[in-house]
């Protein structure tokens, strides 16, 4: 066997062996990371185990179908009422993305890590990483073939919906022929992948047209127009009253400029940290950005959360970015 059914293996052996799991994907989730927590939940439930499913922060509503009758625990809002000896963490590139979900582990808990991040730092006990899946929902298909499961559409779903999302709708460069297949197998299995591209690509709040209307007039570029960003602020977003996931996409909007190389968005958490997203054309590898200031990512996409005012952050990733192009 090569390694990565080596560590299918592995992952298989942990889940069949234990159970009582707690299940956790990175802070403010995505597609993938709500689609895999969802996978998983349906994997777990039809080999018979227990499980919770928890995260930091709220899930999005345009991904609760993606999760059937399986709720996720709001960590921010509700504590467990006591500590889990085995953890499932999808979609988390390093331990720090859990957040403070880490709370709620044994001192001695094992850990299961499933990842696509080129930048996971291999924190789990087991750890079934593949750097070149397009989604962390690749890994879990062939996780769930590996556990000879018997597929469900509410399974196919979160597969499809990840897959879905981490490629832009198949446009990515990460889009590949595998891809295709597995979002084949699942559209045969029930998935309505016509359905799940208006919730999760086309349907916008309208909180969100008025946060894309006040955001493209923060809409910056440098001299040689080969980085461009945009700013939004705690204040907008109380203005128009967005929540924290009506951002999510405005970073393509300065990447798909004609000549932007890198797309940037400066999201303000408070007044001393911002939250950023780097989108690259793939001349500079932002995973590495993002890296040295304590996030990660890919080569394409990558993020962070860096201490500072939003001029302060934004002049010292410009630099960042402009020292690799």
């Amino acid at each position: 066997m090569n390694r990565y059914e080596d560590q299918l293996q592995a992952a298989a052996r942990f889940i069949r062996n234990n159970d009582d799991f707690l299940v956790v994907s990175h802070v403010s989730p995505d597609g993938d990371a709500i689609g895999s927590t969802g996978a998983v939940g349906f994997l777990l439930q039809l080999l018979g185990k227990s499980y919770t499913l928890i995260n930091e922060g709220r899930t999005p509503n345009k991904y609760q179908m993606l999760l059937g009758n399986q709720p996720i625990v709001d960590y921010s809002l509700e504590t467990p009422s006591r500590r889990f000896g085995r953890v499932i963490a999808v979609d988390c590139a390093d331990f720090a993305r859990i957040g403070e979900v880490h709370n709620a582990f044994e001192p001695d808990v094992k850990l299961l890590n499933i990842d696509h991040h080129p930048t996971n730092d291999l924190y789990g006990n087991v750890n079934l990483v593949r750097p070149d899946a397009a989604a962390t929902v690749e890994i879990l298909f062939d996780l769930a073939q590996t556990l000879e499961i018997e597929w469900t559409q509410p399974l196919a779903t979160s597969i499809y919906a990840g897959l879905l999302t981490d490629t832009g709708g198949f446009r990515y460069s990460n889009t590949t022929p595998n891809v295709f297949s597995i979002a084949e197998k699942m559209l045969r299995y029930g998935a309505e992948g016509a359905v799940l591209a208006e919730l999760l690509l086309e349907k916008m709040t309208f909180p969100q047209i008025q946060l894309l209307r006040e955001a493209l007039s923060t809409l910056s570029f440098t001299e040689d127009r080969r980085i461009g960003w945009i700013v939004v602020s705690t204040d907008l977003l109380n203005r128009v009253g967005a929540a924290d996931e009506d951002s999510e996409g405005l970073v393509n909007i300065p990447r798909n400029v004609e000549g932007v190389e890198v797309g940037l968005l400066f999201k303000q958490k408070d007044t001393n940290a911002v939250k950023v997203s780097l989108r690259s054309s793939g001349k500079a590898d932002v995973s590495q950005i993002a890296k040295r200031l304590g996030g990660g990512g890919h080569v394409r996409a990558a993020g962070c959360t860096v201490e500072g005012t939003l001029n302060e952050v934004v002049d010292r990733l410009v630099e960042a970015v402009s020292a690799e192009l």
